[in-house]
């Protein structure tokens, strides 16, 4: 057992990729919003336990999804910012209608975050630094916002949001998912993140044994939080593709998700 659970551990499930679809109803969406939706990758952490190839069968997965709209949610590398290169090349590829967006993380600060940043929009996939884009469908609007990273208290939603207006659905990319707590006080109606991976180990009837800072109160999937302005904010924490030592998975595989955005109001 203990032989068989190591090898599982450390060379199947790390590479064993879920797509994960997941419905997100938001009260405040418009009908011709309806079935908008977003392809989510997250901590990648390209370095000794993940590559190209690795990132590539990813982005392959999620342009067969053919999303709306792709974003990535941080750490894209982990100690060695001269990975950013090959890892923003592949990720040249994604594919979406509406477009490709990007938030930075707290292992892209350790790095080297403007190398990272230059990295990425030198290969068309713009950073959020604190800022918000909007989509135009159907004579409707929806915002994507980012803000910077949150641990190395580099965030600014109040700026991030400052040209949205109130009743516009926004959805906020921030690296680290306790940070809905703060953003449930504006007008947000769903948070995407990652950071936590999930835990990368997942015992049975008891969760995650460790988690990092910021990434223990939602460290997984979808959860509901009562918002002072939207009513009910959703944020989702997405298990990543890498990990960080120890290099194992158990209970909790790297993910690709197509959250399709459904009016419920």
């Amino acid at each position: 057992l203990a032989v068989g659970g190591s090898v599982y551990s450390t060379l199947i499930e790390p590479q064993w990729l879920s797509v994960d679809r997941v419905d997100v109803p938001l009260a405040r969406l418009p009908r011709e919003l309806d079935g908008f939706t977003i392809a989510q990758l997250s901590d990648l952490h390209h370095g000794p336990y993940i590559g190209d190839d690795d990132i590539r069968v990813a982005v392959e997965a999620a342009n067969r999804l053919h999303p709306d709209a792709i974003v990535l949610t941080g750490d894209f590398v982990t100690r060695e910012a001269d990975r950013i290169g090959d890892c923003a090349r592949v990720l040249s590829g994604l594919q979406a209608r509406c477009g490709v967006w990007a938030v930075l993380g707290n292992h892209d600060h350790w790095t080297d975050a403007a190398t990272i940043t230059r990295a990425l929009e030198a290969h068309s996939i713009p950073v959020l630094m604190n800022e918000a884009i909007p989509i135009d469908r159907n004579g409707r609007r929806l915002w994507i916002a980012g803000v910077d990273d949150v641990w190395e208290e580099s965030c600014d939603l109040d700026r991030a949001v400052r040209h949205i207006a109130p009743e516009d659905v926004t959805v906020l990319l921030a690296h680290e998912p306790d940070f809905a707590d703060e953003a449930a006080r504006y007008p947000i109606d769903l948070q995407l993140s990652g950071h936590s991976h999930g835990g990368q180990v997942r015992l049975p009837f008891y969760g995650a044994p460790i988690l990092p800072h910021l990434g223990r109160k939602y460290p997984i999937g979808l959860a509901r939080i009562e918002a002072a302005r939207v009513g009910t904010m959703q944020v989702y924490t997405n298990r990543g593709l890498g990990m960080v030592s120890p290099p194992v998975r158990f209970n909790c595989r790297p993910e690709v998700t197509l959250l399709t955005l459904r009016s419920s109001g």
